[in-house]
């Protein structure tokens, strides 16, 4: 076992001594130590509850013979650091807490992880955790919150944005607003449309790095204790078995991941994340294979922000299980693919099946015939740039329009909260990239701002930057080259036409290139300014969008 070198012999007899300092025991110590990473903070509504759920994990671990060992992780609410300067800390907090769990187990010597996130960027950062050091790992979310009810309507996070944007246009009054923000959020889990937390706890059952369930069962539902027990007895079969994560995290887990964002309607945080979680786990992920498969995977559920079912509605119908199966019986995913269960992803699927067709719709009668993210490239994103085609009205699909420009989130937030877009614009908001933002802020608060003065069927937004994964509307994001490093972004000039035709996965800037070799030999790319050492060691080290947002290695 890895812990032998921290415990075994003569030598190590100071080591169990510290060991017993802690109250364990001889029989105890002898034990697999298995790393519970515990990301529970009082401020993120999906992670209040993750004691609770860690308590049921190290039952399993022990339970099955081994010594659980829990240690803490970060986590940033991206519902709460959007629209300021928290928001630069969110993406870089993924790498944060990739490293704090190298640490925590590279230097006690563990022998396998169960990770316990929720949120946006934890679960990524833990699933590159464990695609990195590569011992036995099982990661088991803290499960989905509840959609929200008031007067007859569904609710969620998302709501309460666009009713910011509702407000600002008059179409409600301050009291409309409380109604919505008091009854929108209702209690723990992470918030409850196919958002990046929720995408990303469905991408790990997808994968096979989570246990059937960890995508969809609620918060609130005592089935979510109960897999968390299981997921400590799962690592302990791992260990076992000596099955690893690199082992479970394949070429083909990851198309099969890919498969099942574009028949959900991922986000499109995706887009980094997955690519993120392969970097970690030694290969590759282009973006052009979102693209590949969309062609013909089919969008199977229209889910909150572009649809009106929420992950309690998906868990009903038989969650991420039974849209797989659907999946594997036409032949699109991999059924050999191994998993958290130490059985195959088809062996895992047998006799799951959709119980509710208007949730997880039929393969031949999809929501769209394909997937529901799309990659565009063109002019004005040379390498490229991502949108949810599932989430886009049907009139903006394709559309040509005045630029707005931009440089920052919050000089577009303030026109827009002003009413000062007019219909047919594209807004376009730069220096909001990995490193000229530094930390590529989600625009929630612009893009909901948009959707709730009306305005989704008229106006688009493009930016260098991110989007929540309950952004809804014609937002392109992730554009690449980005505006710090000198990409086309930061050649846009007020009035300038921007052309979008997602169909054709097109993004284009319609100035000759004339005009445009003019304003390059003017053009001194820009960063905002950060008084963040942390910042600032990430602007040095970031990678473009279209990369992951990865840290480079050296």
């Amino acid at each position: 076992m890895n812990s032998d070198k921290a415990k075994k012999g003569y030598l190590r007899s100071p080591h169990r001594s510290l060991m017993k300092a802690a109250g364990y025991t001889d029989w105890e110590i002898e034990r697999p130590w298995i790393g519970i990473a515990n990301a529970y903070n009082a401020i993120i509504p999906g992670h209040v509850h993750l004691r609770t759920i860690t308590e049921a994990v190290k039952a399993g671990v022990y339970a099955a013979g081994g010594l659980p060992i829990e240690f803490p992780v970060i986590g940033v609410c991206d519902g709460i650091a959007m629209n300021h300067e928290g928001m630069k800390f969110s993406l870089p907090s993924r790498e944060l807490i990739m490293d704090s769990v190298e640490i925590m187990t590279r230097a006690h010597a563990l022998d396998g992880l169960v990770l316990v996130p929720n949120c946006d960027k934890i679960v990524p950062g833990m699933a590159m955790a464990a695609a990195e050091l590569n011992l036995p790992a099982v990661v088991v979310s803290g499960g989905p919150m509840l959609a929200g009810r008031h007067r007859e309507r569904t609710l969620d996070l998302n709501s309460v944005f666009e009713g910011v944007g509702m407000r600002s246009a008059g179409k409600i009054d301050d009291a409309g607003l409380a109604e919505i923000e008091d009854n929108a959020c209702p209690g723990c889990g992470s918030c409850s449309g196919m958002f990046t937390a929720n995408t990303m706890n469905c991408m790990m059952e997808a994968l096979g790095l989570a246990l059937p369930g960890n995508g969809t069962i609620p918060a609130v539902h005592a089935g979510r204790v109960r897999l968390a027990k299981d997921a400590g007895r799962a690592v302990m079969k791992l260990v076992e078995k000596n099955i690893r994560p690199r082992d479970i995290l394949t070429a083909d887990a990851f198309r099969n991941a890919v498969a099942v964002d574009l028949a959900l309607g991922g986000s499109t945080n995706t887009s980094l994340h997955l690519p993120a979680i392969a970097w970690a786990a030694g290969l590759e992920l282009a973006l052009d294979v979102f693209n590949e498969m969309g062609a013909y995977i089919p969008h199977l559920c229209s889910m909150s922000p572009g649809g009106a079912h929420h992950i309690e509605d998906l868990w009903r119908a038989g969650g991420v299980q039974a849209l797989m199966a659907q999946l594997l019986k036409a032949g699109m995913i991999k059924g050999e693919t191994i998993t958290a269960t130490g059985r195959t992803t088809a062996e895992n699927l047998a006799g799951a099946e959709a119980a509710d067709a208007e949730v997880i719709r039929p393969m031949d009668s999809p929501y769209h015939k394909e997937g529901g993210l799309a990659f565009v490239k063109g002019t004005l994103a040379p390498l490229g740039g991502v949108v949810k085609q599932s989430a886009v009205a049907p009139e903006m699909l394709v559309h040509k329009g005045p630029a707005r420009v931009f440089d920052g989130e919050e000089a577009a937030s303030a026109a827009i909260m002003a009413n000062k877009i007019n219909d047919g614009d594209v807004v376009v908001i730069r220096y909001e990239g990995p490193k000229g933002g530094p930390g590529m802020r989600e625009m929630l608060t612009p893009t909901s701002a948009i959707m709730g003065q009306g305005k989704g069927g008229t106006v688009a937004l493009v930016t260098d930057g991110r989007f929540s994964g309950a952004t809804r509307g014609a937002a392109i994001g992730h554009v690449s080259p980005e505006a710090a490093v000198g990409g086309p972004i930061g050649l846009v000039e007020e009035g300038d036409v921007v052309s979008i035709n997602i169909p054709e996965r097109r993004l284009d800037l319609l100035v000759s290139e004339e005009e445009l070799a003019a304003r390059r030999k003017k053009f001194k790319p820009a960063e905002q300014p950060t008084d963040s050492p942390f910042l600032s060691r990430y602007r040095a080290f970031a990678t473009s969008g279209v990369e992951g947002g990865v840290l480079k290695k050296q």
